[in-house]
């Protein structure tokens, strides 16, 4: 499973999200959408092997989750105001317990808590943390392969898949650094290389080389 927590330090957790206004009044949630594209979206579907778990920071009230599960997910299309309808149809709702989700839809959940319920969740899981200036996320000496053996795949049918290979998860802030309640030095730091990138950037580099098999450079098992 590949997973991606999106950190939105500003993104409002409830109310009518202004489509029309997303980079501003939203709290920058333009930046969010954009990563959950990424993160979620082919060219042509959706990714079955991957979850991704907005956390909405900014208010009002208390801290929002909302996690779109791709074995599960339907009605998501590529393009933005699409995508940032289905977040303004759950923020309309309220916010469930802390660590409770609710399905909303087909695959798209609401939950309370912050980021340290998503961690505690995610016990199985390799949890990077992306900094320039860490050691790079990729083996000294790997290669792209002329032929892509993936890191984690799926098979079956929407509902019925059946995930295998790597269970790694990313930690992605929006337009701001991580702020200093992540738990950062219990997570593995690496680099995508010694520019900061735009957060749906690096998460397609994260892709690619889980999709191409390039050699990680992570803890063995």
């Amino acid at each position: 499973m590949r997973r991606f927590a999106l950190i939105g330090q500003r993104a409002m957790s409830q109310g009518k999200l202004p489509l029309n206004d997303m980079a501003g009044a939203a709290g920058r949630m333009d930046v969010l959408v954009r990563a959950l594209m990424a993160a979620m979206l082919t060219s042509h579907g959706i990714r079955h092997d991957t979850e991704v778990v907005l956390h909405l920071m900014g208010g009002p009230g208390p801290h929002r989750r909302i996690k779109f599960q791709g074995s599960r997910l339907k009605g998501v299309h590529a393009e933005e105001r699409a995508v940032a309808g289905q977040i303004a149809k759950v923020l309309n709702y309220p916010i469930p317990a802390r660590g409770q989700w609710v399905e909303r839809s087909s695959g798209i959940f609401d939950g309370g808590g912050d980021v340290h319920h998503t961690l505690a969740e995610w016990t199985e899981t390799t949890l990077v943390c992306l900094e320039a200036d860490a050691p790079r996320l990729w083996q000294d000496g790997a290669v792209i392969p002329m032929s892509s053996t993936p890191h984690s795949t799926s098979s079956g049918e929407h509902g019925n898949f059946s995930i295998s290979g790597i269970d790694i998860g990313f930690i992605v802030s929006d337009d701001k650094p991580l702020p200093e309640s992540v738990p950062t030095t219990d997570l593995l730091k690496r680099s995508l290389g010694d520019g900061w990138l735009q957060g749906h950037m690096a998460i397609g580099i994260c892709h690619f080389l889980l999709d191409e098999g390039i050699e990680l450079n992570l803890p063995q098992a």
